[in-house]
């Protein structure tokens, strides 16, 4: 099925029910599931549950679904925008677990935005989220359902027209992640396999996994998601950043920039 636009702008444009019908596509099935969820998204008591924030004029869009009203995070957010030449382009996609622990990486003690902690940093929360098994900017364990969120959002870009879309890895464990998934590099490949390198002995950024935090200890060479946490922490001296991605409907690119690291 063919939806009668082609970008996110078109979307906005939309009636509020044709565009609920649209981004309802977005939802993986294991979500519904679940939390039992009811197929037009509001709870018995008439509370929406998904809220699709795009203004008519704006070419972007940002998605939250809750499994029940009045909780704090969404189980599912996502902020898409049309790029120049008319690709999607996704910028931001989070599941939450929220049975599992929250983690309060994205505020300071007094409320404060982290914004995922690029401006601030809530150092004990990230250090509580990092021995939980957590990476950085998640507030809660996720919901292990990105098999099916990839197949979701291909559907949902295939019926827009488009037969390949974009991502922007906030995290380095996020561009590894999207490797592992069959997307490519636009822009970014040779920093990443750079990175990689740098880590191997007799690399800059093993020599800075000296123990001067507790996100900079020397086992973090070999993984993937310690790897991110001190990239977060600052090890590249430079922020993780400028960094695009790609992945063509129905193709599976074989890009591996961190061989032999497990996660």
């Amino acid at each position: 099925m063919s939806y009668a636009v082609s970008s996110i702008a078109g979307i906005n444009g939309l009636s509020l029910p044709q565009q609920r019908e649209i981004y309802h596509d977005l939802i993986p099935p294991g979500i519904l599931d679940r939390f039992q969820l009811s197929p037009y998204l509001v709870d018995k008591e008439g509370h929406d549950l998904l809220n699709a924030v795009g203004p008519a004029s704006s070419s972007s869009v940002e998605i939250f679904l809750y499994h029940q009203h009045g909780f704090p995070d969404p189980v599912l957010y996502g902020h898409l925008t049309d790029t120049l030449n008319g690709q999607i382009h996704v910028l931001l996609y989070i599941m939450n677990n929220p049975d599992s622990p929250r983690y309060d990486v994205d505020k300071l003690p007094d409320g404060t935005p982290t914004r995922f902690g690029t401006e601030h940093r809530n150092l004990e929360a990230e250090l509580a989220a990092m021995r939980a098994g957590l990476m950085p900017g998640q507030v809660r364990a996720g919901l292990s359902l990105l098999n099916e969120a990839t197949e979701a959002f291909e559907l949902f870009v295939t019926n827009l027209g488009h037969e390949r879309y974009m991502v922007d890895p906030l995290y380095y464990h996020n561009a590894v992640i999207f490797e592992r998934y069959g997307f490519k590099y636009q822009s970014g490949r040779r920093r990443m396999e750079r990175y990689h390198q740098s880590f191997q002995q007799g690399g800059d950024l093993l020599v800075r996994l000296d123990g001067s935090s507790p996100f900079r200890q020397p086992i973090a060479a070999n993984s993937i998601r310690l790897r991110s946490w001190a990239i977060h922490d600052g090890i590249l001296g430079e922020p993780f950043s400028n960094i695009t991605m790609y992945k063509v409907i129905g193709r599976r690119a074989e890009v591996n920039t961190a061989p032999g690291v497990t996660w």
